[in-house]
């Protein structure tokens, strides 16, 4: 994996946040995903229900951003990622690693929906895991001093 920093920042902290990922497929379509990045891969559930499976499917080839822009602080960071997808099984321990980031951990509370993830048969349902480890993965940091 290339790694390129423009300014040093903890990449992994960044990325250890609950930001919300922009994942692009040939198409070109982008889409926001929540993610988490673990074992030097972004992981992002999907199945048979949406169109990211069935695209990477026919291409793995993807793109993906992770940013934040606060106009109040300054700070603007952004990590870029290329490389080839893959579509692994659901496991559900990584899967509720990957809630608890957004959701919090008391499951009790979550959307219905985002707990089917995590009790639904994959075999059933199709759930997966889209990995991508980057070939290429690149930090930006863009902050700038805010006037007054």
């Amino acid at each position: 994996m290339t790694h390129h920093d423009t300014a040093p920042f903890d990449t992994d902290a960044f990325l250890a946040r609950p930001l919300t990922a922009r994942l692009a497929t040939e198409g070109p379509t982008v889409r926001p995903v929540w993610y988490l990045w673990e074992d030097g891969a972004f992981w992002v559930l999907t199945g048979p229900w949406a169109r990211l499976f069935h695209r990477v499917r026919e291409d793995p080839r993807v793109a993906l951003v992770v940013d934040e822009c606060d106009l109040a602080t300054g700070r603007v960071r952004q990590v870029l990622a290329r490389g080839r997808a893959e579509l692994l099984p659901f496991d559900v321990p990584r899967g509720r690693r990957k809630l608890v980031r957004y959701l919090g951990a008391d499951a009790s509370l979550w959307d219905d929906r985002f707990r089917h993830y995590l009790h639904d048969d994959p075999a059933e349902r199709g759930t997966v895991w889209l990995r991508l480890a980057p070939a290429s993965l690149t930090a930006h940091d863009l902050s700038y001093a805010v006037p007054g």
